[in-house]
């Protein structure tokens, strides 16, 4: 269980990287060393979802988990804020995509924090919301209802 929910979390945030860099008409120093940065949060996702698995009803260790995800929302949006504030993007990327990639990423964190909460309540609830958000998010542009999300 513990390295499918990492599987889903690096997937999910790697899709949003590549996503991003797709986009990219250059580069600069400053946006290498923010994915730098968003890399070094992905190192420790094995951590915090071994730390999860071995102290499952641990709410300490649910916290560590979800502000990792918290962290890599984060540093996939000031990633894709920088490059568009330093006009890194391709012209020819549509304004919906640059909107629907800012609302993926702030609904999924939102989704995420209800989780947190339900996790202070119910560490094992609050793990099966985060697993079914994920989940939404590796089915969700493949099935209509849910592709806003």
């Amino acid at each position: 269980m513990p390295w499918l929910l990492s599987l889903l979390t690096l997937g999910i945030f790697w899709v949003a990287q590549q996503t991003q860099l797709s986009r990219l008409a250059r580069s600069n120093r400053d946006l290498t060393w923010l994915h730098l940065t968003f890399l070094a949060i992905v190192t420790v996702v094995p951590f915090t979802t071994r730390l999860l698995a071995d102290f499952f009803t641990y709410r300490t260790a649910f916290l560590i988990y979800w502000a990792n995800l918290v962290l890599l929302g984060v540093a996939v949006q000031v990633t894709w804020t920088y490059a568009e504030r330093a006009k890194l993007i391709r012209d020819d990327t549509p304004t919906e995509l640059a909107s629907a990639f800012r609302r993926r990423v702030v609904i999924a964190q939102s989704l995420y924090a209800v989780g947190a909460l339900i996790g202070l309540v119910s560490v094992p609830l609050g793990i099966t919301l985060i697993i079914l958000v994920q989940l939404n998010y590796v089915f969700a542009p493949r099935l209509p209802i849910l592709s806003s999300l």
